[in-house]
């Protein structure tokens, strides 16, 4: 495990991950996080956004492929309950006294937690969900938020928020749209219905399911297989398609010249072997 990790805030220990309900493992260009509050179904405090932000803020330039998984029979069962509670999470607060705060004070409360999500859809990382188990709420928008999801057969997604009266606030609306379309994800979000494992696959919102005991060694050879490409190339690719949906074709072709007289340059440019 990481000893120490440096983020926009400073530097950050492994027991203040411990507390934050986060366990990180860092080498071979990997970093796997592990949730790792099992007797609370690794339910998620403000500390432990916190902590997703700045591991993300203090990644290892190394680092090419980011691992999100669970510790015990769950991935995440969304937001401590406790938040909901005046007295809330010892240290943290509530949400009844947040929403005493002023609205610019509010919005900015949300924006910093949205910061441990965001992050992981940089073009210089390939982040993959590995999801066992329950993944609610809070805890479903984590899954989202990575660009790739591997489900364990007995994975069951919900977007819990708005059968308690809130909304998915945790950047996740949009990547449950952009994989289902707008009726589906609205279906989803208003019943607060489950989502078995191989209707997510069958939805996108999986790319592989696999048997329980399979959920580690799936994730580990999709995790050599994207290892085993170019860094500059894979993030180069990730860009080209991060952007596809919001360019019209000949603006896309125009970013994949941009993007491949790079990579030419790069690889057979001046000053490279037989150039």
């Amino acid at each position: 495990m990481a000893d120490t990790i440096g983020g926009s805030r400073g530097t950050v220990s492994a027991t203040e991950f411990a507390e934050a309900g986060l366990h990180l493992d860092v080498g071979g260009g990997l970093a796997t996080i592990t949730l790792n509050r099992p007797e609370r179904r690794n339910a998620m405090t403000f500390a432990t956004w916190s902590a997703l932000a700045e591991i993300g803020a203090g990644l290892p330039p190394d680092v090419r492929v980011v691992v999100l998984r669970g510790a015990g029979p769950s991935f995440s069962a969304g937001v401590d309950l406790r938040m909901f509670q005046p007295e809330g999470v010892p240290g943290q607060g509530s949400f009844p006294a947040l929403a005493r705060l002023d609205d610019a004070e509010f919005d900015q409360m949300i924006a910093a937690a949205q910061e441990g999500f965001t992050w992981l859809r940089r073009p210089d990382v390939v982040s993959v969900a590995a999801v066992q188990g329950h993944a609610i709420g809070a805890g479903f928008q984590l899954a989202l938020a990575c660009d790739l999801r591997v489900l364990a057969a007995d994975a069951r997604l919900c977007m819990k928020e708005p059968t308690l009266g809130l909304v998915p606030d945790l950047t996740g609306t949009k990547p449950l749209v952009d994989a289902v379309g707008y009726a589906r994800a609205l279906e989803i979000c208003l019943t607060g219905r489950v989502v078995g494992a191989e209707e997510a696959r069958e939805l996108g919102l999986a790319e592989l399911v696999v048997p329980g005991d399979g959920l580690t060694e799936a994730v580990r050879d999709l995790c050599a297989a994207l290892l085993a490409t170019d860094r500059d190339t894979a993030t180069a690719t990730k860009r080209l398609l991060q952007g596809a949906a919001g360019r019209t074709l000949t603006e896309q072709a125009a970013c994949e010249r941009r993007e491949q007289v790079a990579r030419m340059k790069a690889l057979f440019g001046a000053g490279r072997p037989g150039a």
